[in-house]
């Protein structure tokens, strides 16, 4: 059997599709202050700590917007 692993990092393009955020959006947000700042594993690579990224999105505020029309097309 095999085991899953949850990761405990992921880089920038991967927490963009997590929180449904555009990877610019998200590293304007760390410059900001407003989101985690990624940590260093190595030399120059960088990528944030699931957990944080995680209370960072059970933090935010509920919204009182409706959800958006689905607007997909079914194809038949």
């Amino acid at each position: 059997t095999w085991n899953i692993v949850k990761p405990l990092y992921l880089e920038l393009e991967a927490v963009a599709i997590v929180v449904a955020l555009a990877a610019t959006t998200v590293q304007r947000l760390v410059r900001e202050g407003e989101f985690p700042r990624p940590r260093q594993l190595s030399g120059r690579r960088v990528a944030w700590l699931v957990r944080e990224v995680e209370e960072w999105a059970e933090a935010r505020p509920v919204s009182e917007l409706p959800p958006p029309a689905n607007t997909g097309r079914r194809s038949h």
